[in-house]
């Protein structure tokens, strides 16, 4: 398995992939978004290839400040084969290159199969903290 960063060109791929393979994709994704993202932040946008072929994708995103983790997502076919473990190792050495000292995930209440995955990689829910969010118009 390879890891590497995803570029321009990987994001109509990285689109397609997010609707057969994430959950939550009602999320606005627009390949706007993606390509702004890596404009940005050219090494956030985590893919991992088997063979030439995306079996999964993490965003590991560091504002300065924090560390955050979005889009863990791992193709159906290509599940308890390791593909998350080998995104989250990637992303927290790119963190720790950075100084970061703890790394958050935005996991969805009702992904009850994500909840395993990362119990398994070491993260766990914090029950003081609640997420605020307001749409932007």
């Amino acid at each position: 398995m390879k890891v590497r960063t995803g570029a321009l060109d990987d994001v109509p791929a990285v689109l397609d992939f997010w609707r057969e393979a994430a959950e939550g994709t009602d999320r606005h994704d627009s390949a706007d978004k993606v390509t702004a993202l890596v404009t940005r932040d050219p090494e956030a946008l985590l893919l991992a290839e088997l063979d030439g072929v995306l079996v999964g994708t993490l965003i590991a995103g560091w504002d300065g400040w924090r560390a955050h983790l979005y889009r863990l997502a791992v193709h159906p076919a290509h599940r308890r084969k390791g593909v998350a473990t080998t995104l989250l190792a990637a992303a927290e050495t790119r963190f720790a290159a950075f100084g970061a000292f703890r790394a958050d995930a935005m996991v969805l209440h009702d992904n009850t199969l994500a909840h395993h995955a990362w119990a398994a990689a070491g993260y766990t829910r914090q029950a003081e903290w609640g997420r605020w969010v307001k749409p932007l118009p």
